[in-house]
């Protein structure tokens, strides 16, 4: 039983992993750049404030990655998450040259946020309908999908109806 769980939430839990050894890097800068708050403070107080502000959107992060994981796929959500992780390592990394450096890793730090709460959406949206609809539901999205994928022509190319075959220009 437990092989099952884990075998479902593997990738989860080695991206939150790496997102804990980040949080502690990021620690360790702040205790660095805090042993030279005499010399250089602005430098500790960039360094300070991209913690926290990296710290406020953490709970927010895991909380989303974790549904979109379990809800829907732990694939996508765990790319997602490397990539959020990736970009939160920029945007901590701008802040402490410039605070302009940091905008773009930011902005694209929301929006992968907001990727994985569409996930979560979807995954229990999806949940909602094999619940209610039972599995005459899935069977019928599968027709519909195999009759899709199978169409007879290829993409930019039709039948006319006197039989002949017309090239689409797209």
């Amino acid at each position: 039983m437990y092989s099952i769980v884990v075998e479902n939430i593997y990738m989860l839990v080695i991206v939150t992993l790496i997102s804990v050894l980040q949080n502690t890097f990021f620690a360790l800068k702040v205790e660095k750049e805090c042993r030279s708050v005499i010399s250089n403070p602005a430098a500790f107080e960039r360094v300070s404030c991209a913690n926290r502000n990296c710290m406020d959107s953490y709970p927010t992060f895991l909380a989303v990655m974790w549904c979109a994981g379990l809800c829907l796929s732990q694939a996508p959500a765990s790319f997602a998450g490397v990539i959020y992780l990736v970009v939160r390592q920029k945007y901590f990394v701008g802040y402490m040259g410039q605070t302009s450096q940091s905008t773009p890793g930011y902005l694209f730090g929301k929006r992968v946020l907001f990727f994985l709460f569409l996930m979560c959406i979807v995954g229990i949206f999806n949940y909602l309908l094999v619940r209610f609809c039972s599995s005459d539901y899935k069977e019928y999205v599968e027709t519909i999908t195999s009759a899709v994928c199978s169409s007879p022509t290829p993409l930019g190319q039709g039948v006319s109806h006197n039989g002949t075959n017309n090239l689409y220009v797209f």
